[in-house]
């Protein structure tokens, strides 16, 4: 049976969705499972609530904890997938650090996790880490598969494919929700025969063709979109609709910051007008830590503690691969001339199809051009990010922060160049040395 390692194991609901699932799945139920993480509290946390969970479906599965950089090769070792939920810094200090900064120089942001000043900074403490995980794999588990969720999912799955040899995809949530979602908040159907084709790059694929039974579903969609007048949580990306014809796949508040229209200092009334939640991560973050001090005791301790399998594709992929079943799923990989108006260097985010075999990328040919314009101004930051990681020079932070949409759109080049500076000296011991 195989075995499967989760890097960030503290991430207990997130373990415990992922890792249930596995144990849920015929194929996966007798797997071996190693816990990992660098904080002892959350990992006996996530331990306890996982053997729980062993135990009432009939303790199939084995399940081992390692704490600590000195354990982490035996955690890796000999991996069949090895799945990554890391946090690097966490929320206090460095998600923090990432919104408190910018503030300083009139910079807003919502969640500050995929792009902008906040998620090339995410990137640049993470992909050192990530690193240190695929040296471990080459040497232990050099055929394992790495099944990528930590944010930002392009760029970190773009250093892990270009810089080691590890196999590795990034899987996110929105792919999968994005058509139903849309349905749903218009009032309507969504069945099983509703079909849909996404493709672009992570949070801002686009929702290329939505159909039932043979019906282009875009015209009764754009109309109702353009008929609410209540205000609601997904302005953003209905304006997105509006004015690029395709619908995107991540959430109103991530995408106001991904682009250059919806968050600015000389138009503050935009904020009130598409209700976009400034700093939403910190807040989300703060209320998460005390609905776990409040809450989280009963999940770790409960005996009868059960679990039914979510939509999370990582215990589909794995059982794909093991019984040689086929499913299909949206996920990053490199362009190797999938989208073919994007970056060759670029992580796209595409269907793919699993089996035993591993994942294929389908093909996917030109995105609109507008879509495709509005992914490749993402896609520069995202590969100037990419750079900066691989040289350790602070040139390409400037760089990837001048190309951002919405750090140039509010910043001058050099308020741009100060910010990252304070930035860089506000992550000392969490970044390498840049020179």
């Amino acid at each position: 049976m195989p075995k499967i390692t989760f890097m960030g194991a503290g991430s207990t609901v997130f373990a415990k969705n992922v890792l249930g699932d596995s144990m849920m799945t015929p194929a996966l139920e007798s797997s071996t499972i190693a816990l990992y993480d660098i904080d002892q509290v959350r990992l006996d946390e996530s331990f306890a609530m996982l053997q729980a969970i062993n135990r009432n479906n009939g303790s199939k599965a084995t399940i081992e904890k390692y704490l600590g950089v000195e354990n982490r090769k035996d955690a890796l070792r000999d991996a069949n997938y090895v799945v990554n939920a890391i946090q690097v810094g966490g929320y206090d200090p460095c998600t923090i650090t990432d919104f408190e900064i910018p503030k300083k120089y009139g910079l807003k942001q919502t969640i500050a996790d995929t792009l902008g000043i906040g998620g090339i900074f995410r990137s640049l403490r993470t992909i050192p880490v990530m690193l240190d995980f695929a040296r471990d794999m080459e040497q232990v588990c050099p055929n394992a598969w790495f099944l990528n969720y930590t944010n930002p999912m392009a760029m970190l799955t773009g250093a892990m494919l270009r810089m080691t040899k590890i196999k590795t995809i990034g899987l996110c949530h929105s792919v999968q929700v994005c058509a139903d979602h849309l349905l749903k908040a218009l009032d309507m159907p969504y069945d099983s025969e509703t079909q849909w084709k996404i493709a672009g790059i992570n949070h801002q694929a686009w929702l290329l063709e939505i159909s039932q039974n043979g019906q282009d579903l875009y015209p009764e969609i754009k109309r109702r979109a353009a008929a609410l007048t209540e205000k609601h949580g997904d302005m953003v990306r209905y304006e997105i609709m509006k004015r690029f014809g395709y619908y995107v796949t991540e959430s109103s508040e991530h995408n106001a910051e991904y682009m250059p229209y919806f968050i600015k200092h000389r138009y503050p009334e935009l904020i009130e007008r598409f209700n976009v939640p400034l700093d939403e991560y910190p807040r989300r973050c703060i209320k998460q830590i005390a609905d776990w001090k409040e809450r989280g005791h009963v999940l770790i301790s409960d005996p009868n503690l059960t679990h039914e399998r979510t939509h999370e594709y990582a215990s589909y992929i794995m059982e794909a691969m093991e019984t040689n079943v086929p499913f299909k799923l949206g996920g990053n990989v490199l362009n190797t001339g999938l989208i073919t108006n994007l970056p060759q260097n670029a992580v796209v985010e595409v269907p793919c199809l699993v089996d035993k075999s591993g994942i294929a990328p389908t093909f996917v040919g030109d995105l609109p051009e507008q879509c495709a314009a509005m992914n490749r101004t993402n896609v520069n930051v995202q590969l100037l990010t990419i750079e900066a990681a691989r040289t350790l020079k602070k040139d390409y932070i400037y760089q990837a922060a001048m190309m951002d949409p919405h750090t140039a759109a509010e910043l001058s080049i050099d308020d741009i160049v100060a910010m990252c500076d304070e930035l860089i000296e506000g992550h000392k011991g969490w970044l390498p040395e840049y020179h």
